[in-house]
């Protein structure tokens, strides 16, 4: 059986965004739902998310959750191949002249502004 410090040494994924009806920050673990915690500051936060993920996984041990390990990026080439209609791939192009950037990095943009 995998124990807490088992999990705690793995590389999860830690998001921080600033909390905008509360001021403060907040962390999440996306490999982790419903992991996420809240600081005054980023060092606050930062301090937190790693008590929250600590008691997120006892729990989830205790309560024998399976408990995701988290995606290895070295299986990822950052590529791949997508066919699209002759009529979008021009307007793709238009826009991303129009932008001044390639049109890989426009679609990297556009694919990063609906995660």
């Amino acid at each position: 059986m995998k124990t807490i410090d088992y999990y705690m040494n793995l590389p999860y994924k830690m998001e921080i965004f600033p909390d905008p009806d509360e001021g403060g920050f907040v962390a999440d673990y996306p490999d982790l739902p419903g992991c996420l915690t809240i600081g005054e500051t980023i060092e606050d936060v930062i301090r937190n998310a790693e008590d929250a993920k600590r008691e997120w996984i006892s729990a989830a041990i205790e309560d024998g959750i399976d408990i995701a390990e988290p995606v290895n990026l070295d299986e990822y080439s950052g590529q791949f191949k997508l066919r699209i209609p002759k009529s979008l791939h021009r307007k793709l192009a238009e826009r991303s002249r129009e932008e001044g950037v390639s049109m890989n990095q426009y679609c990297v943009y556009l694919l990063s502004q609906n995660r």
